[in-house]
């Protein structure tokens, strides 16, 4: 069996795909080694000791850090403005109280939306590297099921992931993102002053967006069940009958090549929910550092709001849980799509085994 899994290994070019799945996971994972991962999860020997807890434990103190000080610059900017207002206030000069505000506001916008921007663009890197990961995934993945005798889940398989990864990266960076931050653009037109009250159109756009995610979610995953759960049964009723075929038709080695199909089978299994594993592992790898930065901001802009609500202006209160909400809205896309694919390695990893069944 070994050398039937060596060979697999080496006509499929695994160790190609797992030196170059590898770099996906540097930032996360610095001290991870994919084709060890690879050996021990093929002799069922995997186990957590691949998490490097320290490294977590830093990661989450640097982003702690860099939410906290941003929380404090948006603080200290309102806390000055306070001191500002009052003295003016008492000097009865609603003229010089306006232009402090429109200063604080300005201030605030800059701090805040510099925070944002980057977040986007960390976010649409994140999503890039998921699909050019996912593209680098499916091709051994399809190869894998090809060995193991599911030629009609593949037919059906390759097509719609290659075909719904791409349109899903493409449609959220060039068309969610963006209605995303059109509607912090217009949140922060809308909190300038009372007279320009545009704030339901941002609602609606964030909205908007989180019913898309949820659609798409949903047509993702049921296309890939009920395409798989459709063929599964195909594919294992084929198998069978080749193995038959191979073992009865076949004159004196009849039976024993029939069990070697079927051993050749079993090691395309093992190594294709070795691939599974070793996919879900780096989504998570490429995912994680987002996730974690954008849970600490949104978390830090939520508690900012709280915070200032008895000192600052409401426009104010307002805008920092807009941008709160903008960063609960990339929350949600980078995980949904996270979430997303790790189904449907799942799904592609259950059906094809369930063929077994059949077989």
């Amino acid at each position: 069996m070994n050398e039937i899994l060596n060979s697999q290994v080496d006509t499929l070019r695994i160790k190609d795909f797992l030196n170059s799945a590898q770099k996906y996971t540097q930032e996360i994972f610095p001290n991870l080694n994919m084709t060890e991962v690879f050996n021990s999860s093929i002799s069922g020997n995997l186990t957590n000791d691949i998490m490097d807890i320290n490294f977590f434990e830093k990661i989450f103190l640097g982003e702690i850090s860099i939410a906290i000080s941003l929380m404090a610059s948006v603080l200290v900017v309102i806390i000055i403005h306070s001191i500002f207002k009052s003295i003016i206030e008492n000097l009865g000069n609603s003229t010089a109280s306006q232009i402090v505000y429109m200063i604080q506001y300005l201030v605030i916008v800059t701090i805040v939306a510099n925070s944002f921007v980057s977040i986007l663009e960390i976010t649409q890197n994140s999503i890039n590297e998921l699909v050019n990961f996912m593209n680098l995934l499916i091709p051994i993945f399809v190869s894998l099921m090809l060995v193991t005798g599911n030629l009609a889940t593949t037919t059906i398989a390759q097509p719609i992931l290659i075909f719904m990864i791409s349109f899903i990266g493409n449609f959220i960076n060039n068309f969610l993102i963006p209605i995303l931050l059109i509607s912090i653009t217009i949140s922060i037109i809308s909190n300038v002053s009372d007279k320009v009250e545009i704030g339901k159109i941002s609602k609606f756009l964030k909205s908007s967006i989180v019913w898309i995610l949820g659609i798409i979610l949903t047509v993702f995953t049921c296309t890939l069940s009920i395409e798989g759960t459709l063929s599964s049964s195909v594919d294992g009723l084929t198998a069978k009958t080749a193995k038959a075929a191979v073992s009865n038709f076949i004159p004196v080695v009849g039976k024993i090549m029939g069990d070697t199909v079927e051993t050749v089978i079993g090691c395309g299994n093992i190594l294709k929910n070795s691939i599974g594993i070793i996919g879900v592992i780096i989504i998570i790898g490429i995912a994680a550092i987002p996730v974690i930065r954008i849970c600490f901001l949104m978390i830090s802009f939520k508690m900012t709001s709280a915070l200032c609500e008895i000192v600052a202006d409401t426009k104010i209160v307002k805008l920092i849980d807009n941008i709160a909400d903008g960063y609960k809205i990339l929350l949600a896309i980078l995980v949904s799509i996270s979430i997303m694919f790790v189904i449907g390695i799942t799904i592609v990893i259950k059906l094809t085994n369930n063929s077994i069944m059949y077989r």
